[in-house]
């Protein structure tokens, strides 16, 4: 069920019998006011650039305690023991915050299919932020910009279905998903899609934030960019992890476990991968950038500066590691812990008394 300004939003078919066929729950959200009106005010904000520099005026304190999330990844934090969480790179993806208004409960999520919508939510309120079935849940959305069809009209592309691009079905479906769950969910912020669009001269279009950053003790929402420093522990092994996923059988369907809620630690579940990607890996470090942007992105025009050299240390890693039990021994987790200053370091699970420092 969806709330919008406190006030119940109608989603049975009867609702929209004067609208026409292709006015669904998404074009009504993205055209109601509250709505519009918070994506217009978020634009005002200015995107907050997360380092760990203390030389940085944008920094993160090195005595605040943040958890990043990676694409298709999702955590689920205690405000009593994490102070801020939050995901960037989602061009084509969404960034999903769901929070417990009494607990503070946040659970934040980046989506990249519909295909992972349905039990990636149910894994995110199975995980502590939904602790009663009358709970009323916050929710934010931020990324999925409008790579479809230039043709727009209120954020929504118009056009047939092959002109809505990624964005626009990954979008439908969070919304639809959401509306005919039984839990109360209050959406505060719908910048996806035309919200989340600009355009340059001649017309490309690009996304206004790919990132946010959720302040757990007030919800407060932020658009936000972190750099090498904040993406972490383990980021190499983390973002493989996201493609090597869609051969590994057991992760079909599902988002990629990453964080202990209760013991404040990151726990990278395991996953494996075939020679064939090897094979691939050394199949794409030959192409140009260019040549790899168009192959590897879903919005070659819109990625970050560093999005090609995040690829080419994947396919190092797995060129030089190329049995994943080399990763993942006995298929355990790779587990690192939170230190008194805020670091990560690497917990060795063989000898329990040894760890050591975390570097990428």
């Amino acid at each position: 069920m969806i709330f919008v300004g406190g006030v119940p939003f109608p989603t049975d078919d009867s609702s929209f019998s004067s609208q026409s066929q292709e006015h669904d729950i998404l074009t009504a959200l993205m055209e109601h006011p509250v709505l519009v009106s918070a994506s217009s005010s978020l634009n005002d904000v200015e995107e907050r650039k997360f380092s760990v520099s203390k030389d940085s005026s944008l920094s993160i304190s090195r005595h605040n305690r943040w958890v990043y999330i990676f694409q298709r990844e999702y955590a689920t934090v205690d405000p009593a023991l994490v102070d801020a969480v939050g995901t960037d790179e989602a061009t084509t993806c969404v960034g999903i915050v769901i929070r417990n208004q009494k607990s503070g409960m946040t659970s934040v999520a980046h989506l990249d299919s519909p295909d992972i919508v349905d039990v990636g939510l149910d894994q995110m309120l199975a995980s502590g932020v939904n602790q009663s079935s009358d709970a009323m849940l916050d929710v934010h959305l931020i990324g999925g910009f409008d790579d479809g069809s230039p043709k727009h009209v209120n954020g929504i592309t118009e056009g047939h279905a092959e002109l809505e691009g990624y964005s626009f079905p990954l979008c439908k479906k969070i919304l639809e998903s959401l509306a005919k769950s039984n839990m109360k969910f209050q959406i505060h912020t719908l910048h996806v899609l035309g919200h989340n669009t600009r355009r340059d001269s001649e017309g490309n279009s690009y996304p206004i934030f790919s990132g946010l950053l959720v302040e757990t003790a007030t919800g407060s929402i932020f658009p936000a960019n972190f750099d090498a420093t904040t993406r972490c522990p383990d980021e190499v092994v983390r973002r493989i992890r996201v493609t090597a996923a869609f051969e590994d059988r057991s992760w079909e369907g599902r988002l990629l476990e990453t964080y202990d809620t209760q013991n404040d630690q990151f726990v990278i579940a395991p996953c494996t991968w075939s020679m064939r990607k090897i094979h691939i890996a050394l199949m794409l470090q030959n192409l140009s950038d260019q040549e790899i942007l168009l192959t590897c992105s879903t919005s070659p025009s819109a990625e970050a500066p560093d999005f090609v050299d995040g690829l080419r240390r994947q396919w190092d890693y797995l060129i030089q590691h190329p049995d994943w039990k080399e990763t993942f021994p006995s298929k355990q987790p790779h587990i690192f812990r939170r230190t008194e200053d805020n670091s990560w370091v690497r917990h060795c699970a063989k000898f329990s008394s040894l760890s050591y420092a975390y570097t990428d």
